[in-house]
């Protein structure tokens, strides 16, 4: 299972409304319209992980 990170419930990835790629993680939603709320500020639901990088990687 996966977690819908804007409204914190629990998405089958076989079964999700809406997946989004960010910065190399995918991301599994119930609806379109959580993806897009995450799509217009992505850094304010993708981040995990306790360190603050601000760095934007330009491959």
């Amino acid at each position: 299972m996966a977690q819908d990170p804007v409204c914190k419930m629990e998405v089958e990835e076989g079964k999700a409304g809406a997946t989004s790629v960010y910065q190399g993680e995918t991301y599994y939603f119930c609806s379109a319209n959580c993806k897009d709320n995450f799509e217009k500020e992505p850094e304010k639901y993708a981040g995990k992980s306790g360190g603050h990088e601000h760095g934007h990687h330009h491959h």
